[in-house]
């Protein structure tokens, strides 16, 4: 493995390596056409008929969100923040995919939306519904963009293959699994990309480990240094290097409101990408189960994320000499610096399939959600009502064209940020952050109006606007620095904003307008819905292990464990 003579990182992968990487895509591709068998109406296109076992739909959950966003931004942040990176798991994650799979499937799931815009219709009406399912469509194709770019640009590093081919490679690929076999083809090949990836990234962990010294021998290093942001990293909380706050009880106030509410489960709670795969699930408490499921892999998932970047961090000469010196680092490159020093041919082909399995798998995550909210809720509501069913199958596949094609541009665009973590958490704050609010504020107060739905909706992401453009660099040039916040703790006060934003305004809005008639909010209020509905009715024959709060709560625990043994 070797530096190319112009400093460009390339890795010296020799046949076995390419056969590896080939195979996986082979692989891939016949998930595709395996899959197109059992598509034969939009239901099985958009969300795989209603029919897969929770223990699919809750690994195709995680490995969703398992991009390459994931895997490169929180691989980036362990090597520049150290432990404290580890809140994005077990404070920003756990707990909201807890409360999604025990308080709200039931009602995503007994609603028989499609989509939680149409939830959102349903609960508020047209207005609301419009704003969200636009705002969601335009962010599903930036994200989708960002993935191809990552992974476009990993490709073009590791392989010297041109960025644009390496775009247009990547997309085709993705594009051809999609338009085949729908949501059951995305779900399935997540299933094996979660595993690929498992495969790519845990050698690479222990080899590091290894090299380090283990985990004492990498704590050493780290504290070693004399830089204090350095000898930080060490100990999860405060997490001042994390938030920029240089009080501590204000850095913890952020990462548990800020990051551990607002966004965790304005994220987590109103996602599509991610609920889609618990409204695939073949009854109410597989759906339930889902996110729960799914949050098992995921507290652990920073092992082989975070500490690997950390160990780079370490290990990696550049990154090492920079933080020591207080110098700017790029520290995207982390874990690819880290495979380059540390695995053999063989491995190598391994993680390389790894990081391609997980950027695709962040590509059609984003892509099959917007190909549902593109066809139902924005062209069978408002463009074209009434059509066949095999109109709309027709729409989402070439809905799922124009996204790949859109996203070849949104990919483009996202090359001119430096730091992508910091972007997409901006983009959380603006987007799911108020949903949150909205969504909290109408399933459990039956007084909300629709107005109040759209009018807060706006003003929470005018709020999260406001205090970007008024901090420190958020948003690039368009900042001015009036308020002295910087990277992603400015995110969880824009975050914070929205969601209090949201409410006041909603709150106000509902004391002047008209309320829906009660006896038409079952099943989308709290209190006015049967608690039959909420229920599955063999719930009773499942095991205890089966149980969705038995689960959840067992979940909750080991995330306490985790944060108290690397507090």
């Amino acid at each position: 493995m070797v530096l190319a003579a112009d400093d460009t990182l390339r890795l010296d992968a020799n046949f076995v390596d390419y056969a590896l990487v080939v195979v996986y895509f082979a692989v891939v591709l016949l998930i595709g056409f395996a899959a197109r068998r059992r598509v034969s109406d939009s239901l099985d296109f958009f969300l795989s008929g209603r029919s897969l076992p929770a223990w699919v739909t809750g690994l195709a959950f995680v490995s969703a969100n398992l991009g390459a966003v994931e895997i490169i931004g929180m691989a980036a942040n362990g090597a520049q923040y150290g432990l404290p990176t580890m809140h994005y798991y077990w404070i920003g994650a756990i707990p909201a995919m807890v409360f999604l799979g025990i308080v709200m499937m039931p009602f995503y799931y007994g609603s028989k939306a499609r989509s939680v815009p149409e939830f959102m219709r349903r609960r508020f009406g047209t207005g609301a519904h419009l704003v969200n399912a636009i705002s969601f469509a335009v962010a599903q194709v930036l994200i989708a963009g960002v993935n191809l770019y990552l992974l476009a640009s990993v490709v073009n590093s590791l392989l010297g293959w041109p960025l644009w081919l390496a775009l247009i490679l990547a997309a085709v690929i993705v594009l051809s699994y999609i338009t085949l076999g729908g949501l059951s083809a995305a779900i399935y090949n997540e299933v094996l990309q979660f595993f690929v990836i498992v495969a790519a990234l845990l050698p690479l962990t222990l080899v590091g480990l290894h090299k380090a010294g283990g985990w004492d021998g990498l704590k050493a290093k780290l504290v070693g240094s004399s830089a204090s942001s350095v000898s930080q990293q060490v100990s999860s909380w405060p997490g001042n290097n994390l938030t920029g706050f240089g009080n501590s009880f204000l850095s913890v106030v952020g990462i548990v409101l800020g990051l551990g509410f607002v966004l965790s489960f304005g994220y987590w709670t109103t996602n599509f990408v991610e609920v889609q795969r618990a409204m695939a699930s073949k009854s109410i408490s597989a759906a339930r189960s889902t996110p729960i499921i799914a949050s098992f892999p995921k507290m652990f998932i920073p092992f082989i994320v975070v500490i690997p970047g950390m160990i780079a961090g370490a290990l990696v000469t550049s990154l090492r000499d920079g933080k020591a010196n207080g110098e700017s680092v790029d520290y995207n490159n982390s874990i690819l610096l880290l495979i380059r020093d540390t695995l053999p041919n063989g491995l190598l082909g391994v993680a390389l399939a790894g990081l391609l399995a997980a950027f695709m798998a962040g590509m059609a995550a984003n892509i099959s959600a917007f190909n549902t909210v593109f066809s139902y809720d924005i062209w069978q509501q408002y463009i074209k009502k009434g059509r066949p069913d095999g109109y709309y199958l027709k729409v989402g596949r070439w809905a799922t064209v124009g996204a790949t094609a859109v996203a070849i541009f949104t990919a483009l665009l996202a090359s001119g940020y430096d730091n992508l973590m910091d972007y997409l958490q901006t983009l959380f704050g603006f987007f799911n952050a108020p949903l949150f609010a909205t969504f909290i504020l109408g399933m459990f107060w039956k007084r909300m109006t629709a107005t109040a739905g759209w009018a807060g909706l706006a003003s929470g992401t005018i709020g999260a606007v406001i205090v970007a453009v008024l901090s420190d660099g958020t948003l690039g040039g368009l900042s001015t620095g009036v308020l002295s916040l910087s990277g992603q703790g400015a995110s969880f006060v824009a975050a914070g904003a929205a969601f209090v934003v949201d409410i006041v305004v909603s709150v106000a809005v509902t004391a002047v307008t008209k309320p829906k008639p009660v006896e038409q909010l079952a099943g989308l209020v709290y209190s006015e819905t049967p608690k039959a509905d909420l229920r599955d009715p063999e719930a009773h024959t499942l095991h205890w292990y089966q149980s969705p709060t038995k689960l959840g709560i067992i979940s909750l625990v080991l995330v306490v464990v985790l944060n108290i043994i690397f507090h």
